[in-house]
């Protein structure tokens, strides 16, 4: 150690260049398609001693590109990624710690312009690596152009880098947009944004949400039992949300609704073209965020037109903004407080972080102070108990343990020794099988009762210890959302427990945990709401279906990434926006949905380094005025689709590869 590996060889139509590179020791490579590949042949056992795998790179152009540092067991056997994408002409360093093959996290830090690294695949064991790939998952519709350096296996830490290449100077403007791209409707000067911010506060209070609605935004057209607080009602035909004075309710969200678009700039200062003195008139706009320094320009730049009082300006002028376009929820990851205080209708976030995990962050729920943290995890619920503009409340959002490609029961007995849930998983098994040759013999290997309470497992399973491990993950889950959900309801009886936000459809063994909550949410980023699984849930657990999260954008407005769902311009944003909502309110299973997020995120990316168009307005508020016609559009018509009087909105633009 360290040991320093060239690629043997390329895979696809990457282009391989080593003159003009700007990076010492790199070679330059251009990749025409997904999954174009670099290769790296190693010796079996040559990984074992290293604790790190790392290069450096530069990404050219102006488009974000994504690769995926994948570890080989032989040509048929598993196979663990580490995906990771980087900011466009800033020097990257790839870190990748191999204690990541043990897929104890999903989720990696972002470190200076590399970004976003997320551990996924097999778990893999590093005596038997014999293979490297990098390649190339996503990319826009032109070809990737990087720099890269030999890949080095290492021992020690590699360092960071404080101060990158630059080859076209700073990535960000002292308004926050980027400097590197060109599009219409960017702000050029302090003089228009200021007017700009000022004209929106003036007109504010002119705005309202569409006609025959109520105070909470519920459909007058119909009114049922009053109960003084959201509630969720059958009427025999579909699912509605009920607002506190009975009027069916269908949420139409907003997500972020917050003053703040951060550009994070831990290692990458030099990145930014002007940052506060932190001592001046824009010291509000500063701050850290998991432990990096970040710039908010948005907060800046309603400091420029507003000075001291730019917080009380924002929040009239964002609500004004929220009635003009429509909605009538202020949704996950807000400042919830300005709902509250406004009577405008709004969901909250509680914060799972529990100190005791036996996979990724999916707590021992066995464990006998388990109850007594959960019931401080639902203490929060006392501030709003007896508000009646707040809908409900989540219980999580996107758990890690959800992304994993095994079950928590599974995952459990490489990363834990021993623990309350092990236990309890020896007993569960001990009552299915009557001995430990039973269980050897029905799992076909070398495995005891005892093994499965202590230990730190190494070797694969079979299909058959993963379909009882997956049964057993059942027993986990609905005791996880059954002492959470009771501890809620013993602080707060009157609003709606929205679930968990999972990222992707669960298997059924997570599903019975949902028979707990009012309401199953699910953040779902495709051209349209998943009809037929969506069904078969909310039937299953007769509860209603809620879209916690959703979006497209486009690479035509200054920043590199569309986000999750993309398509080709603004006004092919509007179209998707369209045909996406009015789908879901058709549908009779759902209440709502909630769209991510109100504003673009950074240009130079927020804490994880996630950089898309996917707001509604830009982080010097200018409105993207396809969206926004297109919403006020379908939110004027939404209980009518809803009721089935009108047809929805079918006329989708053309989706493309996504760039995120």
């Amino acid at each position: 150690m360290p040991v320093t590996y060239s690629p043997d060889r390329v895979a696809g139509d990457i282009v391989v260049a080593d003159s003009n590179v700007p990076l010492d020791d790199g070679s330059r490579y251009t990749a025409q398609s997904h999954e174009d590949r670099l290769v790296y042949e190693i010796e079996p056992g040559s990984l074992t001693d290293a604790r790190y795998l790392t290069c450096d790179l530069l990404l050219d152009g102006d488009h974000l590109a994504k690769w995926e540092l994948r570890l080989h067991e032989g040509e048929d056997g598993p196979t663990f990624g580490l995906r990771y994408s980087a900011l466009n002409q800033c020097q990257a360093r790839v870190r990748v710690p191999l204690t990541a093959t043990n897929q104890n996290r999903w989720k990696y830090d972002r470190e200076g312009a590399w970004l976003k690294p997320l551990a996924g695949g097999d778990r893999v064991n590093l005596e038997r690596v014999d293979r490297i790939t990098i390649a190339v998952i996503r990319k826009s519709d032109e070809p990737v152009r990087w720099c890269q350096t030999p890949l080095v296996a290492t021992e020690e830490e590699p360092d960071r880098v404080d101060s990158p290449a630059l080859p076209e100077g700073p990535l960000v403007d002292e308004f926050g947009q980027s400097r590197i791209h060109e599009w219409d409707g960017r702000t050029e000067d302090e003089g228009e944004l200021v007017e700009r911010l000022e004209t929106q506060h003036r007109e504010a209070n002119d705005h309202a949400l569409p006609d025959d609605t109520s105070q909470w935004g519920g459909w007058t057209d119909r009114q049922w039992e009053a109960t003084g607080f959201f509630r969720t009602h059958h009427d025999g035909d579909r699912w509605w949300l009920v607002d506190p004075d009975g009027h069916p309710f269908w949420s139409a969200g907003l997500d972020c609704v917050r003053a703040n678009v951060d550009s994070v700039y831990g290692g990458i200062a030099d990145a930014l073209s002007w940052i506060p003195d932190e001592d001046g008139p824009f010291a509000p706009a500063l701050g850290t965020t998991h432990g990096q320094p970040l710039v908010d320009y948005l907060t800046a730049n309603f400091v420029r037109a507003f000075g001291d009082d730019w917080h009380d300006r924002w929040t009239d002028t964002v609500l004004g903004q929220l009635r003009r376009l429509g909605f009538n929820t202020v949704g996950n990851w807000s400042e919830w407080e300005i709902a509250r205080d406004a009577g405008y209708p709004y969901v909250r976030p509680l914060r799972l972080d529990f100190d005791d995990t036996v996979y990724r962050d999916f707590p021992d729920v066995f464990a006998d102070d388990f109850e007594e943290a959960a019931a401080a995890f639902a203490e929060p619920l006392a501030e709003t108990r007896n508000d009646p503009a707040m809908i409900g409340y989540f219980l999580g959002n996107e758990p890690t343990w959800g992304f994993a490609d095994e079950t928590p029961a599974a995952g459990m007995l490489y990363t834990t020794e021993t623990c309350a849930t092990r236990s309890e998983l020896r007993s569960f098994m001990e009552a299915r099988y009557d001995s430990d040759a039973g269980l050897a013999d029905a799992w076909d290997m070398d495995v005891s009762f005892a093994d499965l309470e202590t230990g730190r497992w190494r070797e694969h399973l079979t299909d058959a210890a993963r379909t009882d491990l997956a049964d057993f993950s059942e027993v986990m889950v609905d005791e996880f959302y059954r002492v959470l959900s009771e501890a809620c309801r013993a602080v707060d009886p009157n609003h709606l427990n929205l679930g968990t936000r999972y990222a992707y459809v669960p298997g059924d063994w997570a599903l019975s945990g949902m028979s707990h909550v009012d309401v199953f949410s699910i953040n779902c980023y495709e051209e349209r709401v998943h009809a037929d699984r969506f069904a078969e849930i909310s039937e299953r657990l007769n509860v209603p279906v809620l879209i916690g999260e959703w979006h497209f954008g486009a690479l035509d407005v200054g920043l590199p990434a569309s986000g999750i769902c993309r398509v080709g311009d603004q006004s092919d944003r509007g179209d998707a926006y369209r045909t996406y909502l009015e789908d879901a309110a058709a549908k009779p299973w759902c209440v709502g949905t909630h769209y991510f997020t109100l504003y673009d995120q950074s240009v130079a990316g927020r804490f994880d380094g996630e950089n898309y168009n996917i707001g509604f307005l830009d982080v010097c508020h200018r409105p993207y005025d396809p969206l926004a016609t297109a919403a006020r559009k379908s939110h004027e018509r939404l209980y009518d689709v809803a009721a089935g009087r009108v047809e929805p909105y079918d006329d989708p633009p053309r989706y493309l590869s996504t760039v995120h």
